[in-house]
């Protein structure tokens, strides 16, 4: 198939583009380099079968991709970890909803199944515990967090109506906490910033008490995950991510072992609209993708930590 993949410098969309690739696929990756790197996709510059463009999703998509026979769209574009998506909210809201916008009209013109990768952000500070896909969320709609949890939440309202209106093929993924190789220094994401902070011997930030709770998906799982939504006939939207829940203390704790590191742990106030439990209810990825997580925690560190001693100089 020849499939475009927006935001496929980025850490997700990356691992996806190779996934692709390594199917037989013709990839075609957009991304405006935010917070997407060329590294990541480096390998691939000279494989017949990928296209780079480097373009913003918010702008008009060039003419010839209504053309080049697009078949899959997996619109991933958009800047996913607080530190990045807040520090230009505006822009954030533009990327999610008028770069979804544009895809969805890319779709409508070539065809093409059409996967939005929406986010757990969806549920907000959640009041039910794990999320249900059918849960409607608990979301502060004019806090610091607003610009990505309503933006997507928005996106998603737009992929269904378009869908309505216009009979298009959907898929909508909500995506829950994802690591890997791959992910920035600088990501400011919990696991990214632990292993950081780990190696550099600097104090591993904890909010609050540590109490609070995530679920880790490794990227490999997650991409996998997506694939088989994009190809199944389930609309969705679907949960993905790791069911096992960890306290953030917990984390702190793996990190520290399987680094060596000699760091404490320095607790500071929680962030405003922080949710303090993040859980996905799996049983639809389960039940209609034959999909669940294969790599535990303390594996997919493992193999984490080892990309960030490479990208920090340390051995």
């Amino acid at each position: 198939m020849k499939i475009l993949v927006t935001g496929g410098m980025g850490f997700i969309g990356s691992h996806l583009v190779t996934r692709l690739l390594q199917e037989g696929h013709q990839v075609i990756c957009l991304d405006n380099g935010y917070t997407g790197r060329r590294l990541n996709i480096q390998i691939h510059l000279d494989n017949p079968a990928f296209q780079l463009i480097l373009q913003d999703v918010v702008d008009p998509l060039p003419a010839a991709l209504e053309h080049s026979g697009i078949q899959q769209i997996y619109h991933l574009a958009c800047p996913a970890s607080p530190p990045h998506y807040q520090a230009d909210p505006i822009r954030t809201i533009r990327t999610s909803v008028w770069g979804t916008y544009n895809l969805l009209q890319l779709a409508q013109k070539t065809g093409a199944r059409f996967l939005l990768a929406s986010t757990s952000e969806v549920y907000g500070d959640p009041l039910v515990h794990p999320q249900p896909e059918d849960y409607w969320g608990h979301v502060n709609p004019i806090g610091p967090r607003a610009c990505y949890d309503e933006s997507k939440r928005l996106a998603e309202t737009l992929a269904f109506d378009w869908q309505r209106q216009h009979s298009i093929e959907i898929r909508v993924a909500r995506i829950f906490n994802t690591y890997g190789p791959a992910m920035r220094e600088d990501d400011g994401r919990v696991v990214s910033n632990f292993i950081v902070q780990a190696l550099r011997g600097d104090p591993l930030t904890v909010y609050g008490d540590g109490s609070q709770t995530r679920s880790f998906c490794y990227v490999s799982d997650l991409v996998e995950g997506l694939v088989q939504l994009m190809k199944g006939s389930h609309t969705g939207p679907i949960n993905l991510g790791n069911p096992n829940e960890f306290t953030i203390l917990e984390l702190a704790q793996q990190v520290l072992a399987l680094t060596g590191s000699a760091s404490v742990i320095a607790h500071h106030p929680l962030p405003e609209d922080d949710p303090k439990q993040r859980q996905p209810d799996i049983r639809k990825a389960r039940t209609l993708l034959a999909w669940e997580p294969r790599v535990p925690l303390h594996e997919g560190l493992q193999l984490t930590i080892p990309y960030f001693r490479q990208r920090l100089g340390l051995g």
